[in-house]
């Protein structure tokens, strides 16, 4: 088996025989040479596909473009490619073009949910700010195979504009989140122009960027960069790392310059069948990213988009991983399991039940082991009646200001300050049957 380092020379070699190893850690450099089409990536791993799967192939490019780094390509074990969880993620497969009925291209209604151009606004304090089509890789899995490798995919400043005047006029806007595509595709100035932008709204307290590039690209984690971001503070950004083979030495490079710039890093894990769907594995990828100052945040359930059939598992086997992950590790290396819901629900959290039963004066409990513990709750607690007056509360609320909270959803049921009894969708027959009588 290849060195790591002998299958880098050997990549360079079949590129360009005259560009020095030397420019393997250019980002720029490796954009250049990104690997688009079936002819070049059989070339740099030196394999061969039948003329039947080739045309298969084919036809999946035509609606799912590829796109790897020589970088990522370089981690593909081509003795055993074919079960290599670096090429699942990065090459296309025919399965892809195998669309069943529940499957959607945009399973989680993000353009139902964007009142301008960008802008994705799902929780009441948050939103999702979409500055970027483009990837350096197009991983397999996307959510947003709908966009990611549109034509002229990185938005002007007068749509970026938009975005930023959307949030400015949104005071409960205090959490931005800047995704696509990956946002570290734009250069070091239009990024350091809109974090600016945002960094003057006095309501935006956070602002978050999604990014892969730790994990597909890691040499775009530049000295520049990292001193732009750090400007901005306080910055949050999370990764995605899926396999602890991603974690190579020049991707813990990348997360130290970040970490030591006082970013704090995150990780989104997606459960992919074939990839990534062993406790095992997801362990040793946990305790990885902890050891680089990476907190495990998300292990998300495939979503339903299109083609992603073949990478979903049952939600029994993540259940099943966290049972293997709660008790048995570091309560901070372990992610919340979550559903991102279909239709715009959002993240919905799924976990074994360690709540047996209760009484009125007790809870029954179990542990990772299977130990069966009571809790007695106190019979003295009175619970504070809460009218929504803050200023009259009797608890010390010196918070900045006193304000009145909006509840919604379940909140809203156990609040004591409103009528509502049910939450009811709309359209039932029963209501239907209520308004005609």
């Amino acid at each position: 088996m290849q060195s790591y380092k002998r299958r880098q020379q050997n990549i360079v070699d079949r590129i360009d025989s005259e560009e020095p190893l030397a420019k393997w850690n250019d980002w720029k450099w490796q954009l250049r040479h990104s690997v688009n089409d079936i002819d070049t990536f059989e070339t740099l791993l030196d394999i061969k596909f039948e003329a039947e799967e080739r045309e298969a192939l084919l036809k999946t490019l035509e609606k799912f473009p590829l796109s790897i780094t020589p970088y990522y390509l370089s981690l593909i074990e081509a003795e055993d490619f074919r079960n290599d969880p670096i090429f699942m993620q990065s090459f296309p497969s025919p399965q892809e073009l195998i669309v069943s009925c529940d499957e959607m291209a945009d399973p989680l209604s993000e353009d139902h949910d964007s009142p301008v151009p960008g802008i994705t606004h799902r929780y009441p304090d948050r939103v999702l700010f979409h500055i970027s089509n483009v990837c350096s890789m197009y991983c397999r899995h996307c959510t947003r195979k709908r966009k990611v490798g549109d034509v002229e995919s990185i938005p002007q400043k007068d749509e970026v504009l938009q975005g930023i005047e959307y949030i400015a006029n949104n005071p409960q806007v205090r959490d931005v989140l800047l995704s696509g595509g990956d946002p570290l595709m734009l250069s070091d100035e239009y990024l350091d122009w809109i974090l600016s932008e945002l960094r003057a709204i006095p309501h935006v307290e956070v602002i978050r960027i999604g990014s892969r590039m730790p994990v597909v690209l890691p040499y775009r984690i530049t000295d520049n960069l990292v001193n732009v971001l750090k400007k901005h503070h306080p910055v949050w950004l999370n990764t995605h790392f899926n396999h602890p083979r991603e974690v190579t030495a020049s991707s813990k490079q990348a997360l130290k310059k970040l970490a030591d710039a006082g970013i704090p890093l995150g990780n989104q894990t997606v459960l992919l069948a074939g990839v990534n769907d062993c406790y095992r594995i997801l362990k040793k990828l946990f305790h990885k990213l902890v050891e680089n100052r990476v907190r495990p945040y998300y292990l998300y359930q495939c979503d339903l988009s299109e083609g992603l059939t073949h990478f979903r598992t049952s939600v029994g086997k993540g259940i099943e991983i966290m049972e293997n992950l709660i008790g048995h590790t570091s309560g901070f290396a372990i992610p919340s399991y979550v559903i991102d819901a279909p239709g715009g629900g959002g993240k919905i959290p799924v976990m074994p039940n360690y709540l047996i039963s209760w009484s009125t004066n007790k809870v029954i409990l179990r542990n990772y082991e299977g130990v069966i513990t009571s809790y007695k709750e106190p019979d003295s607690y009175e619970a504070i009646y809460c009218d929504r007056k803050c200023d009259d509360c009797a608890l010390q609320l010196k918070l900045d200001e006193a304000r009145e909270f909006r509840y919604v959803g379940i909140a809203k049921l156990l609040s004591d300050f409103d009528d509502a009894l049910s939450l009811v969708p709309e359209d039932t027959e029963r209501m239907e049957r209520r308004n005609i009588a």
